[in-house]
């Protein structure tokens, strides 16, 4: 189990912060997610780990969501700032680039990042799972408790804003 949390928490903790925009708040939630996984799924097979894991990872999502609009709506939301930790980055090899190639390929990443921050919820956490975890479709759906067919919805929906946001910069 110690070897699967290790394997998953950085890019679960990158999925929350992208959902939050709060790294604190992003930490929680993935320390809630490992915890949850522990407790209650310990037992399962190694190959349902996955699974379960991202599907208590997208509810804790969905539940700070709630809690975080209800906030909004009296007047005591408190908004996260960014600490600079860029967990894409290291998916990059920079020494594979120039110097110049290595800012452009920041700057790419950079925009990435925000522009996956910018999605709706739904469409980031379907373009995450496919994209990001390598979830199938039908695996997606499952985890995030919709059609198959909303998955490819919010999956296309999500590339297409993506590559406008960055077609400019590559």
């Amino acid at each position: 189990m110690d070897q699967f949390l290790a394997s998953v928490e950085k890019r679960a903790y990158q999925m929350a912060k992208f959902a939050t925009g709060c790294p604190d708040q992003a930490l929680e939630i993935v320390q809630e997610t490992m915890y949850k996984l522990v407790e209650k799924y310990s037992d399962r097979d190694r190959e349902e780990w996955g699974p379960l894991f991202h599907t208590i990872l997208q509810s804790r999502i969905k539940d700070w969501h709630r809690r975080n609009s209800i906030k909004k709506k009296l007047g005591l939301f408190w908004s996260g700032n960014s600490d600079g930790n860029n967990a894409m980055e290291d998916r990059v090899d920079p020494s594979a680039f120039d110097p110049a190639r290595m800012l452009e390929g920041e700057q790419v990443i950079e925009r990435l990042e925000t522009a996956i921050g910018s999605l709706p919820l739904r469409q980031q956490q379907a373009f995450l799972l496919r994209y990001w975890e390598e979830y199938d479709v039908s695996q997606t759906a499952m985890i995030m408790g919709c059609s198959e067919g909303s998955v490819k919805t919010h999956c296309s929906r999500a590339l297409a804003v993506l590559r406008e946001k960055v077609r400019d910069c590559i």
